[in-house]
Parts: C-alpha cells; structure tokens; sequence
C-alpha cells in the first residue's frame, strides 16, 4: 500500500516543531530522545520534502523563515490535534489517570492552587501532578500544558475557560508603622506615607480608589517597588509602609493581626482595573478525564472560599488613630 508523501513526513513535522518551540536542535533532540543530528536532519527531510526553507540558521541562533513561520504554525495545529487523538482513549476510563500539567503565576498558584492539589491528589491515587509557577506568559501548547491560570478580565479568544475567582486587592500596613506615621482617613492623604509599589522600580501608575459613587485617583510616592506580592508583604511585616496585595495573600497575616487593613471602606481598585484568575485550556470534544477530573476539583474546592467568590466582603479590624497614638504612647510601667 502506497502513503501519501505527506504523511511521511509527520514525524519530521514533530521535530520541527520541537525545534523552533525551544530554539534549538540539541535542546529539542533531548526532549524527543533523538541524537542532534538525528533533529537536523529531520528538519532537513521536512525542508526537502516541502521544497521551502523553513529555517534560517546562523551560528549562535535559529529564525523562522517567512514560509517557515506559516507553516510552523500548521505544524503546531497538527501535533495539539495529534495529542488530543492520543488521549481519546482516556474518555472510556473507569478512573482519571496520568499527568496533568497545570500552569499558574505565582502567588495565585502558591497560596490558592497549591493547598487544594494535596486533597486531589488523595481522591485520584493514578494521577499525577505537575504544578508549574512563573509569572511570565504560559503558552498552552508551546508549554505542553493541559491547563492554564491567567490573571485577566478578558480571557484570550480561541481558548475555553472558567472563571475561578476576583483577585480582590486590599491596602495594609503593620500595626508598628502606622502608630509611628498615623492611620490616613481618606487616600489623597498616602501622599503624606510611605508606600511601596508593585511596578518597575520607581515607576508606577495611580493608585484608584472607589467607595459608592465617589471615585479618587492618588499619585502616591513609591519609595520602594517589588514586582510581587510575596515581596511587597514581607516589606509590610518589617514597617516599611503601605502597599497594595491580593486579598488570598493577605489574609493569614490579617487574621493573625500582624498587619491591618487600611483603608477598609473604600475599595482600591488598583493602578489598572479589575482582574480574575481564569482557568483556562484548549476547546475539545475529548477532554481527558484526569484534566476533568482536575478542573472539577479546583472549582469546586474554591467555591467554599466565600471571601475568594466575592460572596461576602471580608473585612478586617482595622486600626483608627487614636489606637495608633495610644499605640506609639510611651508605656506606663507599674
């Protein structure tokens, strides 16, 4: 029986699609268990066997011709399909089994995701794992991830989603610096305080306030940036100001009263706008069951976080000024 040419060259699509994703044939051959020589001559035989260039090589990197970046393109279609067809069999399961490969920024992935995952882990013994946490953008398919947690308020066409929940943002400060700098009443008075931003260093956008029809924009004075959440808390627990964070990191530290929130009535809508933390993944009829399985646990794990579902306003006891100048009063000592 004869083979279309075409389809001959399938295994060599799925080397050259290796290739470009990590920007190198050595890097791509490790992945795919083949020798480096092996991976150029695979894209050699493609190149042959479509007649076009596809990539152009020098001695210290690789580009995408032009003919090279359409047909990449279709290439990369052809091997997620091929993916799903491999994992069409998973449907037919009595139980969810194998990996599951789920990418999150940070913070959302370390204080929300990360404490649900032992529990599913329990619930299905034949599935594992693989949590992936970085804030740089997480492809779905240059990744091979089956999820994906984005930080949006629009979630990217061509892809299915569910909303998990609101990142609600708070302002707070240690109880220490603000009986030594005073609690502000209203946000045009963070001029006069310390704050420590979440920009680039010494860049950062208004911060937006809004209670009820009132709306207040504040160009605060960021003596201090730190790019993330984890570090812009542990600046609040050694006094350095006021800042701003996710409601899911602050929260621990609220309740133990080791920092407070400031502010608490109006709501600090951020120095862009409002986002949520989607959960999304590529559209299929054949979703493999352990993904399911994994996207139902999420969902219905964090709906019993009512502060997390915006289902109710959690509020914290925050601390007024004259608790701040009883605060930095000296002592009596008996």
């Amino acid at each position: 029986m004869s083979m279309n040419p075409t389809m001959m060259l399938l295994e060599e699509m799925v080397i050259f699609v290796r290739v470009v994703e990590n920007g190198s044939f050595s890097e791509a051959a490790r992945q795919l268990g083949i020798s480096p020589s092996a991976a150029s001559r695979g894209v050699s035989k493609l190149e042959k066997g479509l007649s076009v260039q596809l990539l152009q090589r020098t001695t210290r990197k690789l580009r995408l011709s032009e003919s090279g970046e359409e047909i990449y393109h279709g290439c990369r279609s052809m091997v997620s399909s091929a993916r799903a067809v491999l994992e069409m069999s998973s449907k037919y399961a009595q139980e969810p089994e194998g990996v599951v490969r789920i990418g999150a920024p940070k913070a959302p992935g370390r204080y929300v995701l990360h404490p649900l995952i032992p529990e599913f882990l329990r619930l299905f013994p034949k599935v594992d794992v693989q949590l992936l946490l970085g804030d740089s953008h997480q492809d779905l398919i240059d990744g091979s991830l089956d999820l994906v947690v984005r930080v949006t308020d629009q979630p990217p066409p061509g892809l299915v989603g569910r909303c998990l929940f609101p990142i609600r943002q708070i302002l707070c400060a240690s109880p220490d610096y603000l009986g030594a700098h005073g609690v502000p009443a209203h946000p045009l008075e963070l001029k006069q305080h310390f704050c420590i931003g979440e920009g680039e260093p010494f860049v950062g956008g208004a911060w937006q306030f809004r209670k009820g029809d009132d709306r207040v924009r504040v160009q605060v004075s960021n003596r201090y940036c730190v790019n993330h959440s984890e570090g812009r808390l542990d600046a609040v627990l050694r006094h350095l100001g006021i800042t701003c964070m996710p409601l899911f990191m602050a929260k621990a530290e609220l309740e133990q009263k080791r920092i407070v929130q400031v502010l608490p009535e109006w709501e600090f809508t951020g120095a862009g706008g409002p986002g949520s933390a989607w959960l999304l993944y590529q559209p299929t009829l054949y979703l493999p069951l352990k993904v399911r399985a994994l996207i139902d646990h999420l969902v219905d794990g964090l709906r019993h976080h009512a502060w997390l579902q915006g289902e109710e306003r959690a509020t914290f006891p925050a601390m007024s000024a004259g608790e701040a100048q009883a605060r930095d009063a000296p002592k009596q000592v008996h």
